[in-house]
């Protein structure tokens, strides 16, 4: 493994200068729609790249200030934390303080009072906000966008364009056409003495949106879909996110969110927790990050169901331990590109990354040797060098997981390394991108989450496909990402019916990470989450809360039925009322 600086002379160009003019057109709710924000291609001498060079090192030397922020109030505790590069966890970017309880609860009064304006703010008006904040970081931020990630989060060039600029503006845009078709429904009006309405309301209470380190686009997006929808969220971001994030909630405010919608708290994980969970107002929690954490969520709930208003709702995506399934009838480019991408880009950190590969025996050795060939390509360094693959994994802690599991296939009979196996946190928090064969298929690497550049290989016979795919639907507890390697379409059919409940999103002669909003809805099942699908219509139902309307437009004029009309053999069905005294006698 080793680091590479990047040393290049920078033109003197106006930071925000755009790429193209801002939208000229004013907002139509009614006839928007929603597109997928093109990526430039940041190449070298590009417009793009020189702009984003100049932004990075307008960054140099600088630690931004971060409050609590609630309504427009700026708070700041003793309790100071800092946010430091990955890469180099020598050099501090942001400070930022954890807010106490009781401050928590200062956010969540604020957003109930902010809350009955905001819900009846037409959804025109408030879909308009949002697209502004579309517009603001598709022009005037998007290269601040991507070198807050780059910094924070330790993203190449590429990878922060993804997530910070083209997903983040994609969640917005798509969440307004979403938002738009599904609040076009009303019920059946068939006669014309009455009409029929829905109220799209959203839930009564506050969201809490407590969002990851891996993708500036899920913390933009847990907090802004349900105010979307009318309601409030108090936002808490993670720790090693914090730059990135503040400059989203900011964006949001200059395109003209209310005080008070979104309140934005950095604070410790279980004092927000107790204190949100505690509150009968809580309406919903919308959560990324680990399995453990939302299970103690859920557990919390669960005890105070009795102090609640209503039910909350909850929304938990929490990784995975994906899979790439290669039949031997697979085109072997594919494999070897595949398992690159979504096993090293990012540091293997994204929740949709390959964590384990079975391989038929008869194509491993090609398999093996084009594997190590990239590997030995790869460069691993600082996310500002244009060449970096793959930069340090988030932080101490995750740099001590992924040295543990290195560790353990040292030690391991079962488990022999391939490619990488090396870690240094001496500078940064770097873990080499490492290939492991296991001749075990039950192996704990392969069955446990390491959100880390690890990818671990079983060789099967070829002829026990099927054996060994009915072993990986039942290796793992998660379910999140999963894809299948095949040209025999009677392969495809038949794994794609084996594989059923272990991916919720699947991916067919293709790698398990890179969905993209509007076209792979995102989300899984088992231990993954609560499956609803992120980057879809239906996602935005979990914030609202239908108000069904009947209006009576013309008077009723009798209180009798038709069918209590006088028939002409009445008498026979004549009952003697005498004993009964509320009943009207003939």
């Amino acid at each position: 493994m080793y680091l590479v600086k990047a040393v290049r002379n920078i033109n003197n160009i106006a930071r925000h200068t755009p790429l193209r003019a801002l939208s000229s057109e004013a907002f139509n709710f009614n006839s928007f729609v929603a597109e997928n924000e093109p990526m430039p291609s940041y190449e070298p001498g590009s417009k793009e790249r020189q702009l984003l060079e100049e932004t990075l090192k307008s960054y140099e030397g600088k630690v931004k200030d971060i409050p609590i922020v609630i309504g427009d109030e700026e708070i700041r505790t003793k309790d100071v934390r800092h946010v430091v590069c990955p890469f180099d966890h020598r050099r501090k970017i942001a400070k930022f303080t954890y807010a106490s309880g009781d401050i928590v609860q200062k956010a969540i009064d604020n957003s109930l009072k902010a809350r009955r304006e905001w819900d009846r703010t037409p959804l025109e008006k408030r879909a308009e906000i949002f697209w502004k904040a579309g517009q603001l970081m598709t022009h005037k931020y998007r290269y601040d966008l991507l070198a807050t990630t780059m910094l924070g989060q330790g993203k190449n060039i590429w990878q922060a364009e993804i997530d910070a600029a083209a997903e983040l503006i994609d969640f917005i845009n798509f969440n307004v056409q979403f938002a738009k078709d599904l609040t076009q429904y009303q019920p059946l009006s068939p006669s014309p003495e009455e009409t029929n309405t829905i109220v799209y309301r959203g839930v009564e209470g506050f969201w809490a949106a407590i969002t990851p380190f891996n993708f500036t686009a899920i913390g933009g997006h847990l907090p802004a879909a349900p105010a979307l929808m009318g309601n409030v969220s108090l936002w808490k971001p993670s720790d090693t996110a914090m730059l990135s994030n503040y400059l989203v909630y900011n964006i949001y405010r200059e395109a003209g969110l209310p005080a008070g919608v979104i309140n934005f708290i950095p604070a410790d994980g279980p004092v927000f927790g107790d204190t949100v969970t505690a509150s009968p107002d809580l309406a919903g929690i919308n959560f990324t990050g680990s399995v453990k954490t939302f299970r103690h969520l859920w557990k919390q709930v669960g005890r105070n169901l009795d102090i609640y208003k209503g039910y909350p709702r909850l929304i938990g995506e929490c990784g995975g331990k994906n899979m790439h399934f290669v039949h031997p009838s697979a085109n072997l480019d594919q494999v070897f590109y595949g398992a690159v991408q979504s096993g090293f880009e990012y540091s293997g950190q994204k929740c949709s990354a390959l964590s384990r590969m079975y391989i038929p025996k008869s194509m491993w050795p090609e398999v093996k040797q084009n594997l190590q060939n990239i590997h030995k390509e790869m460069v691993v360094g600082t996310p500002l060098y244009g060449k970096t693959f793959l930069s340090a994994v988030i932080d101490d802690k995750a740099f001590d997981r992924c040295a543990s599991y290195l560790k353990h296939v040292e030690s391991s009979p079962n488990l022999s390394i391939v490619a990488g196996g090396k870690c240094d946190n001496s500078k940064g928090y770097f873990v080499e991108p490492t290939i492991v064969e296991s001749t075990d298929p039950k192996e704990k690497i392969l069955q446990e989450e390491i959100f880390g550049p690890v990818v671990t290989v079983y060789v099967y016979p070829d002829e026990k496909y099927k054996e060994v795919a009915e072993i990986a639907t039942e290796t793992s507890p998660f379910a999140l990402t999963g894809a299948i390697f095949a040209e025999d379409p009677n392969a495809v059919a038949e794994l794609s019916d084996m594989f059923r409940e272990c991916a919720g999103n699947f991916y067919v002669n293709d790698k398990s990470t890179g969905s993209v909003v509007g076209q792979q809805p995102f989300g899984g099942t088992r231990l993954s989450g609560t499956n609803d699908k992120a980057g879809g219509p239906y996602y935005l139902l979990k914030f609202m809360s239908p108000q069904a309307v009947k209006t009576r437009n013309l008077p009723k004029k009798t209180w009798k039925h038709p069918s209590m009309a006088e028939s002409q053999n009445s008498d026979k069905y004549t009952v003697n009322t005498e004993s009964l005294p509320h009943v009207a006698r003939s």
